[in-house]
């Protein structure tokens, strides 16, 4: 790739894993056992704490010479305006981080400088704001600056998707698999092929994570305590509720599920399993479902209900077919999980429980637009006005970056709003690393098989941090 973008993104990751290690430390409790600036107490440290401490201070130094570094090869480079506008304010405002890090070594963090809705702001919550402000200039400046040097301008297309595309539909009587006709002589085949369909219309791929999800978010409530029982219902509710939500999906696409490629082998797409029996088999796994959550609670029931009727009717019936945002709107049914497992523990909706929730809420478009780029044609024949279609590929790449930069400003908030520690800041920072690389390869790439790259990179980064996230909580 070019150096400049290079340099961008390499110094965008900088300040995150300085604005990670920051809010680790300073959950710990490693920031205390260091006072002073910018040594502990004028020497060097002598304990585990206040190593981590310096370390830290040692990782600002680092990244503020990067960011000095990339300010002076904007000046050679000469790159636009809001691209030179943004790397401005995110240098000006790095010695403020500084500044405010040593006050909060010298003089205490919890010093209180402003009270708004019965919310203190302290010196060290600036601290954190200003570096996410810097964090955000710089990705900012990165996404204008691919865009520049990478995006077509003319791929916007004129006329948005006015529905499915009729003449590319297969007939209905034509059978899809070469092998339906025999369906009938070999019994047991059959028998293999509808316990394989009707797994499928549950959406299992999409069931593991989100039951993740559910687990991060009872683990960040909980701690150590948890209970075995509670998280044993939850996650069956959870599957169960995933299950339903995932065959009301089938039962209302089938038709336009048969001109998709990439869904036309679906169990209702070739008549493998009928649209009574499937809509039967959701109304019980609802049921069962709501069943199990209302043991636990009745508010995890409540939020349960909304999760199937979001997915299954708001946002396939309502927000897919008909809004270029689906996307970002639909990522409330994703963001439903974290508030059902934070309700199953607490019995409310707790700040935590919404910061999880915040968390898939940006990563799903980050994901999600990945996706849609690598079956543009196939959404286009649906009818479905995904991003690419109504808006081109350069702005729905320019969008998964900044969705991606906000996946991860929410991922480095969640260490000072909960009981995380070294492991997820690992994993976090890591991670989120090879999913930014992916996605700038997105940019120079443009092709299929950097879509999916980038695909699975979003998947490979929120299932482990979740994991870490589980590890860091349940374990003293």
């Amino acid at each position: 790739m070019d150096r400049f973008p290079a340099l961008l993104a390499s110094t965008a990751m900088g300040v995150y894993l300085l604005l990670v290690v920051g809010a680790t430390t300073a959950v710990t409790g490693a920031a205390d056992a260091c006072v002073g600036w910018p040594l502990c107490d004028g020497g060097l440290a002598t304990t585990g704490p206040a190593l981590v401490a310096l370390g830290h201070r040692a990782v600002a130094a680092v990244v503020g010479l990067f960011v000095l570094v990339t300010a002076a090869v904007a000046v050679r480079v000469r790159p636009s305006r809001r691209v030179a506008a943004a790397l401005a304010a995110a240098t000006l405002l790095f010695p403020l981080q500084a500044g405010l890090g040593a006050f909060v070594a010298t003089a205490g963090g919890d010093t209180v400088l402003a009270a708004v809705a019965g919310l203190s702001l302290t010196v060290r919550t600036l601290h954190l704001l200003v570096g996410l402000a810097i964090f955000g200039g710089l990705l900012a400046a990165l996404a204008w600056e691919l865009e520049r040097r990478t995006g077509d301008p003319t791929d916007t297309p004129t006329d948005p998707p006015s529905g499915p595309e009729e003449a590319d539909a297969p007939p209905l009587s034509e059978p899809t698999r070469p092998d339906v006709p025999a369906w009938t002589d070999r019994p047991l085949r059959r028998a293999r092929l509808t316990a394989t369909a009707y797994y499928r219309l549950t959406k299992p791929r999409l069931m593991w994570l989100l039951c993740l999800v559910a687990a991060a978010a009872m683990a960040l409530a909980a701690g150590p305590s948890l209970s075995a029982r509670t998280v044993a219902v939850t996650l069956a509710g959870g599957a169960l509720s995933i299950g339903a939500s995932g065959t009301f999906n089938h039962v209302l696409e089938r038709d336009i599920d048969r001109r998709m490629q990439r869904t036309n082998d679906r169990p209702l797409a070739v008549d493998l399993v009928s649209v009574p029996n499937a809509v039967a088999f959701g109304v019980v796994l609802s049921a069962l479902s709501l069943g199990l959550f209302a043991t636990v609670n009745l508010l995890a029931a409540v939020l349960g209900l909304v999760a199937i009727l979001f997915y299954s009717v708001v946002y396939t019936l309502i927000l897919k077919p008909n809004t270029v945002q689906n996307t970002v709107v639909g990522g409330a049914a994703g963001a439903l999980p974290a508030l059902i497992g934070w309700a199953a523990v607490t019995g409310t909706v707790g700040l935590g429980g919404l910061a999880v929730a915040a968390l898939i809420f940006l990563w799903t478009p980050a994901h999600f637009y990945n996706l849609a780029l690598a079956y543009e044609d196939d959404y286009e024949r649906a009818g479905f006005p995904m991003m690419p279609v109504v808006r081109g590929e350069t702005t729905t790449r320019r969008h998964i970056l900044w969705y991606l930069g906000a996946t991860l400003s929410v991922a480095a908030a969640l260490v000072g709003l909960t009981r995380l520690d070294t492991l997820y800041a690992v994993v976090g920072v890591s991670l989120g690393a090879v999913f930014l690389w992916a996605v700038v390869r997105l940019h120079y790439e443009r092709d299929e098989s950097a879509a999916f790259r980038a695909f699975h990179a979003s998947n490979a980064y929120l299932g482990t941090l979740l994991l870490a996230a589980v590890v860091d909580a349940l374990v003293v």
